[in-house]
């Protein structure tokens, strides 16, 4: 069974930035989409960023696009989202999920089911 640990959340000004990482764990995957969700409070959950494991190009909505970056280290089992230029709206629970898939691309990663979440990491955003 895939875990997956999300860490890096906190509470920032308008402007400024955060760094969230997933860590993976368990399992055996092989090659996946991994993606990055937000919700906030009476909001639906909302994909802001995904990666596959091997096609590495992105994929963001306009609503991050330019800001957000995501990212995943050698091992692949370790993902990262540095969000810049943070708006009040930027303000959710974000969460890492993973879709075991052998091959995709950003684009295909975010339109696909995700099977395996992280407990999530709150960002706060104040004007």
């Amino acid at each position: 069974q895939v875990q997956l640990v999300e860490s890096g959340g906190g509470s920032v000004q308008a402007g400024g930035s955060l760094r969230l990482s997933c860590a993976a764990s368990g399992g055996s995957y092989g090659n996946a989409c991994m993606g990055w969700f937000r919700q906030a409070p009476g909001k639906e959950r909302e994909g802001v960023a995904f990666i596959h494991t091997v096609n590495v190009a992105p994929y963001y909505p306009d609503s991050v696009k330019g800001r957000f970056a995501i990212s995943q280290d050698t091992t692949k089992k370790n993902l990262s989202l540095h969000m810049g230029s943070l708006k009040p709206e930027d303000t959710a629970m974000y969460y890492c999920a993973l879709s075991p898939r052998p091959w995709g691309t950003g684009t295909y990663c975010s339109g696909v089911e995700y099977n395996f979440w992280g407990q999530g990491t709150q960002v706060t955003v104040s004007s």
